[in-house]
C-alpha cells in the first residue's frame, strides 16, 4: 500500500501514446493507476510542446508508447517513424521511463467499442478519437498486465 501521509509524490499516473504520422492518441490513468481515460488527440508535430505543457502540471511516472507488431511478430512498416519518436522522448524527459505496448489490435478494437457504444457512422469516421481510444487500449492492456 502507498503511504499517502508521508510521500505526497508517490501519486502519479501513467501516459499512453498512440505515435502516428499525422495524429497522435494520448491517455491517461488516474494518480491511484487504476483506470485508463482518453485524453486528447493533437497533431503529431506538436507532441513534444504538449507533453511539456502537460509536465509541468501533472506528475507523469511512466510512458507507454505503443508498438505495432504484423502477425508473425515482426516490427510493423509504422515502427520506422515511431523508433525516432521514442529516442527523442527519451531524451526529452530523461527521468520518465517509457515501455512499448504491443498494439496489434488496437485500431480494430477501437473502431468496434465505438460501434458497441452506438456511436453513428459520421463520429465512427472520426480517425482523431479512433487514436485516443487506441491510447487507452494500450494503457489499459499495460495495466490489466502489469
Amino acid at each position: 500500500m502507498h503511504n499517502f501521509i508521508n510521500n505526497v509524490n508517490v501519486l502519479a499516473r501513467i501516459l499512453a501514446i498512440d505515435y502516428g504520422e499525422k495524429r497522435t492518441g494520448i491517455a491517461v490513468t488516474d494518480e491511484l493507476q487504476i483506470i485508463a481515460s482518453g485524453l486528447t488527440t493533437i497533431a503529431t508535430k506538436n507532441i513534444f510542446s504538449f507533453l511539456t505543457e502537460y509536465l509541468k502540471s501533472e506528475n507523469v511516472e511512466l510512458f507507454i508508447v505503443g508498438e505495432p507488431k504484423q502477425m508473425n511478430n515482426k516490427e510493423s512498416e509504422s515502427e520506422q517513424f515511431i523508433k525516432p519518436f521514442v529516442e527523442k522522448l527519451s531524451l526529452t524527459f530523461p527521468k520518465i521511463p517509457i515501455k512499448r505496448i504491443d498494439e496489434r489490435f488496437t485500431s480494430k478494437m477501437a473502431f468496434q467499442s465505438m460501434i458497441d457504444s452506438g456511436l453513428k457512422k459520421k463520429q465512427r469516421q472520426n480517425k482523431a478519437l479512433i487514436d485516443e481510444i487506441s491510447a487507452t487500449l494500450i494503457l489499459q492492456s499495460y495495466l490489466y498486465n502489469k
